[in-house]
C-alpha cells in the first residue's frame, strides 16, 4: 500500500510542516502524517508570527530555506518592527496574520512539493527494531516503513482541556487527543512530564465598541520576514488596546475556587512569560489593571482574539468579567478560553541534532521538547527535518552554534540545560545578540543552507552575495566621505548634539548617539541620492556594521574563544566514571548528556570550569 519513506513526520503543526519541507528540499521522500488535513499549520493560539527574539527566529528559518517567513509575508494583515527605540540587536519583526489564509497557503505549498505525501490518521506508535526507528503504526493498525521518524505532536499527547470544573480529552478545541505514543516511549525508557498552556476566549467583533479602545496601527513603511521576493504589504488592519480593571479582577476572583489552576487539577507547569489572567491577578495583586491586545483573526471574519486574557476559569465567570472591560460591554463570546495539559519529554534526552539518545533515527521537535510558540517549534522542525535526512544518508548531523543563530541558542539550551517549564526564546538568552540580528540572518545562514544541499537556493545566495558586496561598498564610502559643519550642524542641533567646527568624515557623525544611517540620509540630500542606488536593506546593514563595529568586534573575539572549545571533540565512548578528578555531579551529568564537544560540556549545568580543565587534560589539550 505504501512505499518505504526516507522520513515520516508525525504532526502537521509549525514544527511538522517545517520538518517535512526541510527533509523534502534536501531530497528525502517524506510522509507527513496528521490526524486532520483541515488543520495543517493551524495557528492554535494567537494569529501572529514573530515578536521579541521570535522574529529573529522566523528570519533565520527563512534564511535556511524554510517556508514560515514566506507564508507569513503572503498572509499578514499588519507588520510592526518592535523595540526600535533600542539598539538593532533588539529590533524584532512581528506580523498579525490571517489565520485561515496562513493555514491554507501552508497546505498548498506542502501539496505542491513532489517529495511530500500525506496520511490522515492518528499515529499511535513508533516501529522500533534493534534500537532504531523504522516506521510508524497507526490507529487502525497500518505500519508505514521509513528510515527516520520525526515526532512533532504539539499539545496532543494525552491532551486534557480544562474549563473551570470541566475537563475532557483533546489536543485542541474540537480535536481529540493523541494516545499511545507516550506509553510506548516510556516503556522504551524515556522520561516524560506534563506541561500546560492556555488560550483566551474568542469574541464576535461585531459586538465590540472599537471607539472605546486605543488603536494600534502597523508600521508606516512595513517590512517583511522573508529574504525572498515576497510582496510588500500595501493594506494593513489595525489592532486595538484596552485594559482590565479592579472590577474585572474582582469578578474573576469569584471563580478562583473553581479554577483548575488553583484547586490542583492542573499538574502541568504553565508558561512563566505568558500567564493566564487569573495567574496575573494572583501574582501581581498590586496592579489595578492589565493590558489587553484585541487582535483580528482575519480579513474575512469577525472573530477576535483577546490577547492577554488567557483563562481556564468557568465560562460564566469569563463572560461576566469580559463584559466589564472597556469596549466589551455588549460582547458576544464565540467560545471560552481554556487551559490544556499535555505530555512532553525533557529535552536532555536528545542529542544536539534533536535525535533521541535511546532510539536511533528518532527525532523530536516542538512542544514535545518543552517549548512554547510557533517560532520555537518551526525552527526545531527545520533542524530535525534536516538532520533526519542526513541520518538517513549516514552523514554527520547539522549543528548551529550559539554564535551562529538564535536557533543554535534554543537547541543548546534545551539539550544541555533542559526545561521544566515551557521554554520561550528571548534576546537575553543569546550572549552574542549583536551578531544575531534579524537584518543579517541571510548573511549568516543562507550560504550554510546552500552547502547543506537545500534545493532552490541559487537566487538567495546571489542576493546575499550582492548584499555583502554592496554593504562593504557603502561602508567604504561613509568612511572616506567628508561632511561640512554647514551641511550637518542643523541636524546636530535638532538632536542636541555638539556642532562641528570643521569638516569630518561621515563615519564620525554616524558614531554619535541617536544617529542612524537613515537620519544622515534625511539630513544630507547628496548622501541620500548617492545611497539610493543601493537596496535600502543593504544600506541599513552597512550602517549597523559601522555604528556598532566595536561591539561586533568584541563579540567576534568572544566567539573565537568559544569556537576553540567547540572544536575539541569528545568521543561517544568516553567513560566518565574513570575520571576520578571530576566532581560527582559532573560525572553524572556528562555520562547522561554525552556532549559532543568541550564547548557543549562547558554549558551543562553542574559542570564547573575545573571539570572542563580535567577533561582538557585527559584529552591531551
Amino acid at each position: 500500500m505504501f512505499p518505504k519513506y526516507d522520513v515520516i513526520v508525525v504532526g502537521a503543526g509549525h514544527a511538522g510542516c517545517e520538518a517535512a519541507v526541510a527533509a523534502a528540499n534536501m531530497g528525502s521522500k517524506v510522509m507527513l502524517a496528521t490526524m486532520n488535513m483541515q488543520t495543517i499549520a493551524q495557528m492554535s493560539c494567537n494569529p501572529a508570527m514573530g515578536g521579541v527574539a521570535k522574529g529573529q527566529i522566523v528570519r533565520e528559518v527563512d534564511a535556511l530555506g524554510g517556508y514560515s517567513g514566506i507564508v507569513t509575508d503572503k498572509t499578514m494583515m499588519q507588520f510592526r518592527m518592535l523595540n526600535l527605540s533600542k539598539g538593532p540587536a533588539m529590533w524584532s519583526p512581528r506580523a498579525q496574520s490571517d489565520r485561515a489564509q496562513f493555514a491554507r497557503l501552508w497546505r498548498n505549498m506542502l501539496e505542491a512539493h513532489p517529495n511530500i505525501d500525506f496520511w490522515q490518521e492518528m499515529v499511535t506508535g513508533i516501529v522500533v527494531k534493534d534500537g532504531r526507528a523504522i516506521g510508524v503504526r497507526t490507529g487502525i493498525g497500518i505500519e508505514i516503513e521509513s528510515d527516520a521518524v520525526v515526532l512533532t505532536n504539539g499539545t496532543f499527547l494525552n491532551g486534557l482541556i480544562h474549563i473551570g470544573e470541566k475537563q475532557f480529552g483533546g489536543g485542541r478545541a474540537g480535536e481529540r487527543a493523541a494516545t499511545g505514543i507516550t506509553a510506548q516511549l516510556v516503556e522504551l525508557g524515556f522520561e516524560s512530564g506534563r506541561m500546560k498552556t492556555g488560550t483566551p476566549p474568542r469574541v464576535d467583533g461585531r459586538s465590540i465598541d472599537w471607539s472605546a479602545m486605543e488603536t494600534q496601527p502597523g508600521d508606516e513603511n512595513p517590512s517583511k520576514f522573508s529574504f525572498t521576493d515576497t510582496p510588500k504589504l500595501e493594506k494593513q488592519h489595525p489592532c486595538h488596546i484596552t485594559y482590565t480593571s479592579k472590577e474585572v479582577h474582582e469578578i474573576l476572583k469569584t471563580g478562583f475556587d473553581r479554577s483548575p489552576m488553583f484547586n490542583g487539577r492542573i499538574r502541568g507547569q504553565g508558561p512563566r512569560y505568558c500567564p493566564s489572567i487569573e495567574d496575573k491577578i494572583d501574582r501581581f495583586a498590586e496592579r489595578d489593571r492589565h493590558q489587553l491586545f484585541v487582535e483580528p483573526e482575519g480579513w474575512d471574519t469577525c472573530e477576535i482574539y483577546v490577547n492577554g486574557f488567557s483563562s481556564s476559569l468557568p465560562e460564566d465567570v469569563q463572560f461576566k468579567a469580559l463584559r466589564k472591560i472597556r469596549g466589551f460591554e455588549n460582547a458576544k463570546m464565540f467560545r471560552p478560553g481554556y487551559a490544556i495539559e499535555y505530555d512532553y519529554f525533557p529535552p536532555t534526552q536528545l542529542k544536539i541534532s534533536l535525535e533521541t539518545r535511546l532510539v536511533k533515527n528518532l527525532f523530536f521537535a516542538g512542544q514535545i521538547n518543552g517549548t512554547t510558540g510557533y517560532e520555537e517549534a518551526a525552527c526545531q522542525g527545520l533542524m530535525a527535518g534536516i538532520n533526519a535526512h542526513l541520518a538517513v544518508k549516514e552523514e554527520d548531523p547539522f549543528v548551529l552554534l550559539r554564535s551562529d543563530a538564535y536557533i543554535g541558542v534554543l537547541i543548546d539550551d534545551l539539550v544541555n540545560k533542559g526545561t521544566d517549564e515551557p521554554y520561550r526564546m528571548f534576546t537575553s538568552r543569546a550572549e552574542y545578540r549583536i551578531l544575531l540580528r534579524q537584518d543579517n540572518a541571510d548573511v549568516r545562514l543562507t550560504p550554510i543552507a546552500e552547502k547543506l544541499g537545500m534545493q532552490n537556493m541559487e537566487e538567495r545566495v546571489h542576493r546575499v552575495n550582492q548584499k555583502i558586496e554592496d554593504a562593504k561598498t557603502v561602508e567604504k564610502y561613509i568612511r572616506k566621505t567628508g561632511v561640512t559643519p554647514d551641511d550637518i550642524n542643523p541636524f546636530l542641533e535638532k538632536i542636541n548634539s555638539a556642532p562641528l567646527r570643521q569638516q569630518v568624515k561621515l563615519h564620525s557623525v554616524l558614531m554619535r548617539p541617536n544617529t542612524m544611517i537613515d537620519d544622515l540620509r534625511g539630513a544630507l540630500p547628496a548622501l541620500d541620492k548617492h545611497l539610493s542606488q543601493y537596496d535600502k536593506e543593504f544600506v541599513d546593514l552597512a550602517g549597523i556594521n559601522l555604528k556598532y563595529e566595536g561591539y561586533i568586534r568584541k563579540e567576534q573575539e568572544m566567539v573565537e574563544k568559544m569556537v576553540r572549545l567547540e572544536q575539541v571533540k569528545i568521543a561517544e565512548t568516553m567513560d566518565y566514571s574513570k575520571l576520578v578528578s571530576l566532581s560527582g555531579e559532573a560525572r553524572e551529568k556528562l555520562a547522561k548528556l554525552q556532549p559532543r564537544t568541550i564547548g557543549q560540556a562547558s554549558r551543562i549545568s553542574g559542570v564547573s570550569p575545573s571539570d572542563i580543565s580535567v577533561l582538557l587534560v585527559h584529552l591531551g589539550r
